[in-house]
């Protein structure tokens, strides 16, 4: 494992005062093979954010991706919110033998806050999926409980952290959801998946080269279009309720969408 991890995250403001398995795929996806997994072919999915960005586009070294997505018991995504990834999946990466998608439910000790270091001991755990031959294999992981990084200025709603990871936490993305005025449980909780998944892919300038000059280098590895997914102001209260205004999920912008193209993706 690298000795730096370097986080990106989904962040609003606060504004308003062993287990069940399913298993969805696309038509191609294909079963992995009966594979012994070394420490070596573990490492493979414990670099840098972005440094994966080329595997999870394109179809040049790995064919098929498997989703292996993890939830605390009552925080697992919406069917809608799965329905709407599987979308944002299939719009983006170039796989011929398509991908797969793994629902497990877990159960993991109470906390009231978990650090980027408890999450990669969760995955190191839990995560039986790695990078083998032809497949790239993507850990995911929903959470009871906040992130402890959270300030009394903003809470964390998820986080890209290795090139393969990434961790939401549903408990802050259900609150945020009930309060006034704020986007569904569904709306929100795509927004934060699609959005970390981006940072995945190499956005913006993390993996995925720029076509175009759109970095918003103050404030990250961010879009500088106000509208797109990957715009800085996503990760704020505010900046989330603009961009979801009327319930409508925010998309890529043609700008993000080139990088991906340029880097093998569709």
């Amino acid at each position: 494992m690298n000795l730096k991890t370097t986080v990106y995250f989904l962040l609003i403001i606060s504004l308003f005062s062993a287990c069940s398995t399913d298993s969805e795929s696309d038509a191609s996806s294909t079963d992995n093979n009966n594979e012994v997994i070394t420490e070596e072919m573990k490492d493979r999915n414990r670099k840098n954010v972005g440094d994966s960005a080329n595997d999870l586009l394109a179809n040049d070294k790995y064919k098929t991706t498997v989703f292996e997505i993890f939830y605390v018991k009552d925080y697992k995504p919406t069917d809608e919110t799965v329905e709407n990834f599987k979308s944002f999946v299939t719009e983006r990466l170039n796989k011929s033998k398509g991908w797969e998608i793994r629902l497990e439910e877990i159960t993991v000790p109470a906390k009231t806050a978990y650090t980027v270091d408890d999450i990669i001991a969760m995955e190191n755990n839990l995560r039986t999926q790695y990078n083998t031959n032809d497949k790239i294999a993507v850990f995911g992981i929903y959470l009871d409980a906040k992130y402890a990084g959270n300030t009394e200025n903003g809470s964390v709603l998820g986080i890209a952290y290795q090139n393969t990871s990434f961790a939401i936490f549903e408990n802050t993305v259900k609150t945020f959801s009930n309060k006034p005025l704020a986007p569904s449980r569904t709306v929100l909780s795509t927004t934060v998946l699609n959005h970390e998944f981006g940072h995945l892919l190499g956005l913006v300038n993390v993996g995925s080269e720029m076509q175009t000059d759109h970095q918003d280098i103050a404030h990250g590895k961010h879009c500088d279009v106000d509208n797109c997914l990957m715009y800085w102001t996503a990760e704020t209260g505010e900046g989330l309720l603009n961009s979801i205004t009327g319930g409508q999920i925010p998309t890529l912008d043609p700008q993000c969408i080139a990088d991906l193209k340029a880097n093998g993706g569709k």
